[in-house]
């Protein structure tokens, strides 16, 4: 989510706002040097709020876990690495399904795969972006240098890369980037087959009581900005 400086704000007091840190805000936003010093008009990216992400209202399995009947491994689509070849460790969606479950806060602690390439900063219910992100470096997709913590920042970024496309709902393939725009931002996922005709989605999602996010699948009814697939 972004938001746009207004006179008399101040970054500790956008901070509270948004239950976020003054700390957090610097990190997402580097081109803040000084904590003292922000502009009027400017826009903020703000890493301390929700996702937004609610449960669809109709049809899906419940959104604590898997509701199976998702397109598997056989259906993914095959992927080539950023440099070339097969992607080093399988499918964005295999990698990103072996984690369902997994409470956010927890998957950035664990050493080695998907936990390592996300941000350790970004708070725990607004891992959205930071896990897609991991899951496509994972798979070999994208560099380091392209993951994003937000959800506009990828879709730049993948808009950018000559390497994916913007595809219809239609025709999305398990592990393709589904941008989403909800009541209080933007949501990022992946697509994860059809179930009983209603597509599902798979990703780190507030669906736990406190508002943090864990990694499930479900269905979603929130207006879809873009999908992009790699070619």
């Amino acid at each position: 989510m972004s938001y746009r400086i207004q006179s008399g704000d101040t970054l500790s007091g956008i901070a509270r706002k948004y239950g976020t840190s003054v700390g957090a805000l610097m990190k997402a936003n580097p081109q803040i040097k000084n904590a003292d010093l922000i502009y009027t008009g400017k826009s903020l990216n703000i890493p301390g709020s929700k996702d937004s992400f609610e449960p669809g209202k109709t049809g899906g399995g419940k959104p604590g876990g898997s509701t199976g009947g998702t397109t598997g491994s056989s259906g993914a689509q095959q992927t080539t690495g950023v440099n070339g070849g097969n992607a080093p460790t399988g499918s964005a969606f295999d990698i990103a399904k072996s984690h369902l479950g997994k409470n956010a806060g927890s998957l950035k602690m664990e050493k080695g795969g998907v936990g390592s390439d996300m941000e350790d900063w970004v708070p725990n219910n607004v891992n959205c972006a930071n896990f897609v992100s991991a899951c496509l470096e994972q798979a070999g997709l994208i560099t380091n240098g392209q993951h994003d913590n937000s959800v506009m920042g990828l879709q730049r970024k993948l808009d950018a890369d000559p390497d994916f496309k913007r595809v219809s709902l239609q025709d999305a393939k398990p592990g393709d980037v589904v941008s989403m725009k909800t009541p209080g931002g933007q949501h990022v996922v992946m697509f994860a087959g059809w179930k009983d005709g209603k597509a599902q989605f798979i990703g780190s999602n507030n669906v736990n009581s406190d508002g943090s996010q864990r990694i499930t699948i479900s269905s979603m009814n929130y207006p879809i900005m873009s999908i992009h697939q790699h070619r």
